[in-house]
């Protein structure tokens, strides 16, 4: 297991490389070329600066989250095939850096979805939140209205400013797209990509929806495990994986998690750890990582990926704003820096007594 941290790059994120470098046992990132556009390809010369600033601050690059993948490719429609070779040529060169872990997703038009970014809890934090009912009481393009002013001066990923401009165009486009229709355009998708994974040893660790549940009639495939079995059987190659996010297949409490991370050895890619505290099956809202401030027990989420055998990058996921801090929403510093602590303590705490039984 490798403990990292999301990083935004200097020009994006509020949170510095020498501080998350004092995060004990924290010793690399997974960052992105946030500036890029998707179908377009990186360039070498842009990969190898971000890997310069990463190291120059003592770290590593453990991969990237994300390289996000055009509409066209999503949709299945006749321009695919340049978005394709444009994203094969970026893994190429990641590849060639040394880089062998790609998280991505394929959720249609919103990246995930939350009705709010600044809940307060009774302890005076706050939190990502998820309604419902808030959900079904707004049209689709006043989504980003509703949430714009939290943001804290900041661009979230999936929520870019000039995409939710297009809110309208991009539920045109994905019409005709149903779940069958989504599979069968991420399976050619995979396909066309797994020789240059094979090639560079690169594993695409693919994001689950969040929330695991279609939102505003959208289709939504990586959600439970039928689905992700499905996933693995339709190409059947080991760098065709995942990222086991507790915190999205968690928003549907009939995913057992443990059993999930179970059922899934050797094609966990990368893993995202989080809590959340439910008030209804559908109003959730963000937790700190300790098991009794949310939902979920944590120690069995970790004890499963142990008992897997899971050797790959894993981070604390979205944090409590505390302590003043003023970041992107569920991407400050102190909370995930606790997060880390804390799963790395109930990692030591595992791996101590599984020897000794």
């Amino acid at each position: 297991m490798q403990m990292t941290l999301r990083w935004y790059g200097s020009k994006h994120d509020t949170v510095t490389l020498e501080q998350i470098r004092q995060i004990p046992g924290v010793k690399s990132v997974i960052t992105t070329l946030y500036d890029s556009v998707p179908g377009e390809a990186w360039s070498v010369e842009d990969i190898r600066a971000m890997k310069q600033e990463v190291e120059a601050a003592g770290l590593t690059i453990a991969g990237i989250e994300s390289v996000n993948i055009h509409d066209a490719i999503k949709i299945g429609s006749s321009d695919r095939e340049q978005y394709i070779e444009n994203y094969i040529t970026t893994l190429e060169r990641l590849g060639q850096e040394g880089i062998h872990m790609v998280c991505y997703n394929f959720m249609p038009v919103f990246d995930w979805t939350r009705t709010e970014l600044a809940r307060k809890r009774e302890d005076g934090s706050t939190v990502l939140a998820y309604t419902q009912a808030a959900v079904d009481a707004i049209e689709p393009e006043k989504m980003f209205e509703s949430i714009a002013g939290d943001m804290n001066g900041t661009v979230m990923p999936g929520w870019e400013p000039e995409r939710m401009a297009r809110v309208k165009e991009l539920f045109e486009l994905y019409k005709d797209v149903d779940d069958d229709k989504l599979f069968e355009n991420l399976k050619y998708f995979l396909e066309r990509i797994m020789p240059t994974c094979d090639k560079y040893d690169i594993n695409m660790a693919i994001h689950p929806d969040d929330p695991a549940w279609s939102v505003f009639g959208l289709p939504r495939i990586i959600i439970n495990k039928d689905n992700i079995l499905r996933m693995m059987k339709m190409v059947d190659n080991p760098h065709n994986g995942v990222t086991f996010c507790s915190g999205s297949y968690g928003t549907n409490l009939e995913n057992n998690l443990p059993d999930m991370i179970r059922s899934l050895k050797g094609r966990i890619h990368f893993a995202h750890v989080r809590n959340l505290k439910f008030n209804t099956p559908t109003d959730f809202e963000e937790a700190a990582h300790l098991s009794s401030d949310g939902s979920f027990d944590m120690y069995e989420i970790m004890k499963a990926l142990y008992d897997i055998g899971f050797e790959g990058p894993i981070r604390p996921d979205h944090g409590r704003m505390i302590w003043g801090e003023v970041a992107m929403p569920g991407y400050g510093l102190y909370d995930r820096a606790l997060g880390a602590a804390y799963l790395n303590g109930l990692w030591e705490a595992i791996t101590k007594s599984s020897s000794k039984a």
